[in-house]
């Protein structure tokens, strides 16, 4: 794998409950990392979604997290992700969706291992974008 594009949903602590849908609507794997597995252990969100992920048998990938924030108007709920291990073309990607935009995580290695960053582009769609190590 080299890149893939995504919707990545923010809920308001039903995460775990709408991506349980999703999986019922559409099949497939579901995966779940919570804050408390993060570093956050004693916090009000320990229990709550940090990343979900559905990977569907027709190929399709949805994200989603339980969001610290209160903005969860409809519009303000979703995020797009780039994902993968080419970290050259994820990078470039992050260069130019940045640019003009506002960073608001910088793109860096974090607590799970990975490089990775979250800007809003110049027209306002917000991106994440996630380096993974290529696979040996």
């Amino acid at each position: 794998m080299s890149a893939r594009l995504n919707p990545y949903l923010s809920f308001a602590g039903d995460a775990r409950q709408a991506m349980e849908f999703y999986k019922d609507v559409f099949g497939g794997t579901l995966r779940f990392n919570t804050y408390g597995e993060f570093g956050q252990p004693d916090s009000p969100m320990a229990d709550k979604i940090m990343h979900g992920m559905l990977e569907t048998p027709s190929g399709f990938t949805l994200m989603g997290a339980d969001t610290p924030t209160d903005d969860h108007r409809p519009g303000n709920n979703f995020s797009v992700s780039l994902s993968g291990d080419d970290d050259a073309e994820l990078r470039g990607y992050w260069e130019k969706l940045s640019a003009g935009g506002s960073v608001s995580v910088p793109l860096e290695k974090q607590m799970w291992g990975d490089v990775f960053g979250m800007c809003t582009d110049r027209f306002g769609v917000p991106w994440m974008v996630n380096i993974s190590e290529e696979a040996g």
